[in-house]
């Protein structure tokens, strides 16, 4: 939802020179969204059916200026495993300091709210960026 999101605002702030593309550190890797992030994303007139899950990995890591993760436990795994990328994680929610739960296997709501956090983060960053 963050990677469609973050494209979709990108580009309506005219920003896009910016390259954006997700990965998760415990993702199954060829999977598919999960059928309500799609249909949340659908009633944004977004996309996201075709979405494939991957792995972050060193080579990405390293090619990335800037990594955003939605919990602070993500940051601190990502620069334990990859000590190159200290100073480049931060969270989606940086700006007001919150998390953003993973809302997999838990319910619209979880999903509902995920999204608004997101929604919030993502538009702190494009503003920043």
């Amino acid at each position: 939802m963050a990677e469609a999101l973050f494209k979709y605002e990108l580009v309506k702030a005219n920003k896009t020179e910016c390259f954006v593309s997700s990965a998760g550190l415990s993702a199954l890797t060829g999977s598919q969204p999960d059928p309500i992030a799609c249909q949340l994303l659908l009633k944004k007139d977004i996309d996201i059916s075709s979405q494939r899950a991957c792995q972050l990995n060193r080579d990405m890591i390293q090619k990335a200026e800037l990594i955003l993760v939605m919990e602070s436990n993500q940051k601190v795994a990502i620069e334990e495993n990859e000590p190159s990328a200290r100073g480049k994680v931060f969270r989606l929610g940086e700006w007001e300091n919150f998390d953003i739960a993973d809302p997999y296997k838990r319910g619209l709501s979880a999903f509902e709210k995920s999204l608004a956090l997101i929604e919030k983060g993502v538009l702190q960053w494009v503003a920043k960026l």
